[in-house]
């Protein structure tokens, strides 16, 4: 009987990874189709992003019945308890995920004018193909609880940061020079904090998958190099 029910739960903690699995490759599938759509000036397939939202706020439902409903079957205690708690996290942070490509979309259905600055949209591919490497391999570390994977994708983080402070201080000095160029500039800021953010969060489900493995937060401070608001304007000066 107890070994019938340790099987019942081994397969509750499979399923859950499962679901997780499958919401991280929708939210792949959303990074990409709204850069695309971004570098494009596709409205056709930036609404498709918008609408395919409600799929991974769904499957985020979806997760968080089931893992209530193993803790209610099963009552899991120490490592066990971690593995659904560590589901719930990233899973919240996937459904963020969703909502930051989501926005992204929206900001192209807004890109009513033709004006475009080619080396602002090559920063910002750059910049969303780092943060969607960096969730692959966090969903991989998450697949395999890889700590190694999940401590590198976690040190990258600044990366992405270094990036986004970079086209910050580009945007500026074009908007600065080119009064035509304001409202492209200020679109792109936007869609460049939310890559900034998906970033974020493959940083934080890093931090879920050391801690489901190890049964403690990454004992050290977690690496940033992006700036405040007043760190940003203060460098403008």
């Amino acid at each position: 009987m107890v070994e019938h029910t340790m099987r019942a739960f081994d397969s509750d903690l499979q399923e859950l990874a499962k679901r997780i699995l499958d919401m991280g490759q929708s939210d792949l599938q959303q990074i990409d189709d709204a850069i695309e759509a971004l570098l494009k000036r596709d409205t056709v397939l930036a609404r498709r992003v918008v609408e395919s939202d409600d799929l991974i706020d769904t499957q985020q439902r979806d997760i968080e019945e089931n893992a209530i409903a193993t803790i209610a079957r099963r009552q899991p205690m120490a490592v066990d308890l971690r593995e659904i708690a560590g589901a719930l996290r990233i899973s919240n942070d996937l459904e963020r995920t969703g909502d930051l490509a989501e926005n992204i979309a929206k900001r192209v259905l807004l890109l009513t004018s033709e004006f475009c600055i080619d080396e602002v949209m090559l920063q910002l591919q750059r910049m969303a193909q780092l943060a969607r490497v960096q969730l692959e391999q966090v969903l991989h570390s998450y697949q395999h609880r890889d700590v190694a994977v999940a401590l590198e994708v976690w040190r990258k983080d600044r990366e992405i940061d270094a990036l986004d402070n970079s086209l910050f201080r580009e945007l500026l000095t074009y908007m600065m020079e080119n009064p035509r160029s304001i409202t492209f500039c200020a679109h792109m800021l936007f869609c460049a904090k939310n890559i900034e953010r998906i970033g974020d969060h493959a940083t934080n489900i890093a931090e879920t998958v050391y801690y489901i493995v190890e049964g403690h937060p990454v004992p050290e401070e977690r690496p940033k190099a992006d700036l405040t608001s007043k760190e940003r304007m203060r460098e403008t000066l």
